[in-house]
């Protein structure tokens, strides 16, 4: 049976649901969601009635577990350049986005999976929630926004300790360092949804985009050079023999024998 569409669209009241729809795959985030997920932008942008925008994954199990791997597995260096390319103006987009946006996060999230969430205004995780940016296991670093909002979030203190161990770290941790603004079980995760927008839904819509626009029109230039930088630094490490090994040894379910070249 061939597998369904991507990425889900819906709207429910004044909020837009897109959900990631590869769970065979972990919600892995491949050229073809990312093209969907701004198709699903583009039209709770365009709904005059959408407030705000909820991304999820499909299942129970796993928000996003990052970039599908197998991308990484190629020699062609400017493929990946567009990839990675792909994600970050993905990721831009969602960090600017002119409405609220919310990840609701339903299990894993690591690498790309943790990037997506941490580009969202909001961010509420169910209690078997996983965060973490451990792409230096694979010889490379975070490519879409990691290293810059990680640190935005949660401080620099807490984002060089995470980024430099590649150490994932469970729901209640996340809370603890402002990772997540809440935790719930996964019974009442939508209810923690509902109502967080619920809220935002009793203010005046105009005053909302207002403070969007606040929030985050003084970030946007350093964010964009910050992240030319991290798209940078992730090709050098990209066309290395460590990132050969790195991703081998990911496939091949072994600990990798890093070089240093």
């Amino acid at each position: 049976m061939a597998e369904e569409t991507p990425v889900l669209y819906e709207v429910k009241g004044k909020a837009a649901w897109i959900t990631l729809n590869r769970p065979k795959a972990l919600n892995a985030l491949s050229p073809e969601v990312f093209q969907k997920l701004n198709e699903a932008l583009d039209k709770a942008e365009a709904d005059p009635n959408v407030m705000v925008v909820v991304i999820t994954g499909a299942g129970e199990k796993v928000f996003s577990a990052g970039a599908d791997v197998s991308e990484f597995k190629t020699s062609d260096a400017g493929k990946v350049r567009e990839f990675i390319r792909l994600g970050q103006q993905t990721m831009l987009r969602i960090a600017f986005f002119p409405k609220v946006t919310l990840a609701l996060v339903n299990g894993v999230a690591v690498g790309g999976g943790c990037e997506l969430a941490l580009a969202c205004d909001l961010r509420i995780a169910s209690e078997n929630a996983r965060f973490g940016q451990p792409e230096p296991r694979l010889g490379l670093i975070p490519g879409w926004g990691g290293t810059q909002n990680l640190q935005r979030i949660v401080g620099q203190a807490k984002a060089r300790e995470l980024l430099l161990t590649g150490r994932i770290i469970d729901a209640g941790e996340a809370e603890k360092i402002g990772l997540a603004n809440k935790v719930a079980s996964r019974e009442e995760l939508e209810k923690a949804a509902l109502d967080l927008i619920g809220e935002i839904e009793a203010l005046g819509p105009l005053a909302v985009k207002a403070i969007k626009e606040v929030l985050t029109k003084p970030v946007k230039g350093s964010l964009e050079a910050g992240l030319n930088l991290e798209m940078e630094k992730f090709m050098e490490c990209f066309q290395t023999e460590d990132r050969a090994e790195g991703v081998a040894a990911f496939f091949e379910k072994r600990k990798p024998e890093f070089k240093g070249r």
